[in-house]
């Protein structure tokens, strides 16, 4: 019998709304035999995960979730492209200093654009972005429930829609410092972890991949995955809710033929609009 597992989601640590005790607890009531704790860029959560995960008799493993360019031979564009990390020393000191040095990355990013929203007429302090104490990890979900809660806004999804606020020409010039895929791959590597690329299928909306077939598609992206085995890939996510039924069993195929880990995961994040 097939272990019931979900590899793949995200607590408040980072952009989910819940605590990880709460996602053990709801993983626990729902019969998951092995979960794993996915926060991106950070570790932060994966203590108290596992301290409730061994209360609560559930297994969980250490995760990351890891945003990279990927500057694939052949293609004038980086794809933008994540890369989780399982079973890693939490502990590891290039591993913790890296997640610092973004964290601190992002504190620059999210000041850039507060001063974007801000000039569309937006008045939001970076006080305004913080829901916890504590809190660390500051992205764009925050800044969408700021203008709710601001009333600038009705509703969490206006701040995304196409042109206007997060989604603006100003805000999507405020871009995010990221490591290359390679050297993602290797800081899970060093770090005793084992990485794996998150949602392919998510690369359908990469300007390198529009305007071709389906069978194409395939046909590239089998072509990238055998370049990151090359360079330390080690697993695929087949199953994710970017993945069709069909589209999980076509990157099944191409896991299968490069000998990779086949990983299945929500992407739970919670009710983000709260």
């Amino acid at each position: 019998m097939e272990n019931k597992v979900d590899y793949h989601f995200h607590s408040y640590y980072s952009d989910g709304t819940m605590k990880p005790t709460e996602l053990v607890k709801k993983y626990k009531e729902e019969k998951y035999d092995i979960i794993a704790l996915t926060d991106h860029d950070g570790i932060d959560g994966i203590a108290e995960a596992m301290i409730a995960g061994e209360a609560l008799e559930i297994q969980v493993v250490a995760g990351i979730e890891l945003s990279t360019d990927f500057f694939a031979p052949g293609y004038s564009e980086a794809i933008d492209a994540h890369i989780l990390g399982y079973q890693f020393d939490v502990e590891n000191e290039k591993l913790i200093e890296k997640c610092k040095e973004i964290m601190a990355e992002r504190r620059v990013r999210n000041e850039k654009l507060l001063k974007v929203i801000k000039e569309l007429g937006y008045e939001l302090q970076y006080e305004d972005l913080i829901e916890r104490k504590g809190q660390k990890y500051i992205g764009k979900p925050n800044f969408a429930r700021a203008l709710v809660r601001k009333g600038y806004i009705d509703h969490y999804s206006e701040a995304f829609e196409p042109g206007k606020l997060l989604e603006s020409p100003e805000a999507k010039a405020v871009k995010k410092v990221k490591m290359t895929i390679e050297e993602a791959m290797e800081l899970i590597k060093q770090a005793g972890g084992i990485p794996v690329l998150a949602h392919p299928m998510e690369w359908a909306d990469q300007p390198m991949f529009k305007g071709i077939s389906k069978e194409e598609f395939f046909e590239r992206l089998d072509v990238l995955i055998r370049h990151l085995k090359k360079s330390g890939l080690k697993g695929v996510e087949c199953y994710h809710p970017s993945a069709a039924d069909e589209d999980s069993m076509e990157l099944f195929k191409i896991a299968q033929k490069y000998h990779l880990h086949v990983t299945r995961g929500s992407d739970f994040h919670g009710d983000l609009t709260k």
